[in-house]
């Protein structure tokens, strides 16, 4: 009844996209059309097993004499026809070693080489455990041949995208946090749906995971976004929250009187837009009780005082090189990075876009 089921889904796909292999293998078609479709018709049939091991040699073969385009070709449409079929395991070891080739060949992220994997991301069946590897595979490439040290921020908002929507927060945060300027809203909605399922009075813990990864890369922009998108759903949908609105000439803040910790991060993005130390400084006194509870914060609002406000994080030293050091006159203490200081121009007052 299984096979039955995954014969008919491969039929229905082989209708809209005129057999896969035809379309996105063309230079493995050209060389070898007997072939292409005896594996087409092994995965029709239901040997998945079979198509995905033949595809695998040929593809080898393909790679070992640098005929890198071929077995790219072979690699893509061969994989993207597995997942399509629902064989994620077969799939996605097609899709991780087309990423392998495509590093071995020395192609970059431009071209059509990014969208063949925006393309295998999105077709990868739910929860596909082979499919966080793929990504991380796919990033790392991005990173090593593309202008972005930390990935390609298209390729990391599809996959983070794609993650949120299969409700697998943590992978969602880990690349939406160094995505596009879309992610925020992705991010900010994934957050508030995994508060929902949680107590009313938590709002802020789920906030700052939405706020906190684009403070601590330098993307206040992002930050604000994501705050302005979280709160706005919060406040519509939980009318047992209550909220008031308090605007001054230079902004314009939304307080919750429940909710202090959440106070706390819309005046910690005021202060950080300001670059304000003394500022923050207050804040952090003010709230210092609320935040000592959460116990997780600490070292990101640290981070985020240095980055943003110039206040250093204190570095243990080694004490007998640092009395060696004043007695010596060469200065004692480990050695300490400078720290990263962001300058933050002032933001236009309500365009966050």
């Amino acid at each position: 009844m299984a096979t039955a089921k995954i014969q008919r889904i491969v039929a229905r796909q082989q209708e809209k996209y005129t057999s896969p292999f035809t379309l996105e293998c063309s230079s493995y078609s050209a060389l070898n059309p007997g072939r292409t479709n005896f594996n087409n018709n092994r995965i029709s049939e239901g040997q998945f097993y079979e198509a995905h091991q033949q595809l695998r040699v040929i593809a080898s073969r393909y790679a070992k004499s640098e005929n890198w385009d071929a077995a790219i070709d072979l690699l893509y449409g061969g994989a993207l026809a597995l997942l399509k079929a629902g064989q994620g395991g077969s799939g996605g070891d097609l899709a991780i070693f087309l990423v392998d080739v495509m590093g071995k060949s020395g192609k970059d992220v431009s071209g059509g080489q990014k969208s063949k994997l925006l393309t295998i991301v999105r077709a990868f069946p739910a929860r596909e455990p082979t499919k966080k590897r793929f990504v991380t595979e796919m990033i790392s490439w991005s990173s090593r041949v593309g202008e972005y040290p930390l990935g390609d921020p298209e390729l990391h908002h599809v996959a983070g995208s794609s993650f949120a929507e299969e409700f697998e927060p943590y992978e969602a945060e880990r690349h939406l946090a160094l995505g596009t300027k879309d992610s925020p809203e992705q991010l900010a909605k994934c957050e508030y749906e995994w508060y929902i399922q949680d107590e009313p009075n938590t709002a802020a813990l789920y906030a700052a995971r939405a706020i906190f990864p684009y403070l601590l890369v330098g993307n206040l922009r992002s930050a604000n976004k994501a705050h302005l998108i979280f709160t706005s759903r919060l406040n519509s949908s939980n009318r047992s929250v209550s909220v008031q609105e308090v605007s001054s000439k230079s902004s314009d803040i939304r307080v919750y009187p429940i909710l202090p910790l959440l106070n706390f991060l819309g005046l910690l993005l005021l202060a950080t837009q300001r670059g304000s130390s003394d500022l923050y400084k207050q804040l952090a006194k003010h709230y210092a009780p609320h935040v000592k509870e959460v116990g997780v914060w600490d070292d990101a609002l640290a981070q985020i005082g240095e980055m943003y406000f110039g206040i250093r994080i204190p570095r243990q030293g080694n004490p007998l090189f640092d009395m060696m050091g004043s007695m010596m006159g060469f200065g004692g203490g480990s050695p300490k990075p400078k720290p990263k200081k962001v300058d933050v121009p002032p933001p236009p007052a309500a365009d966050l876009d």
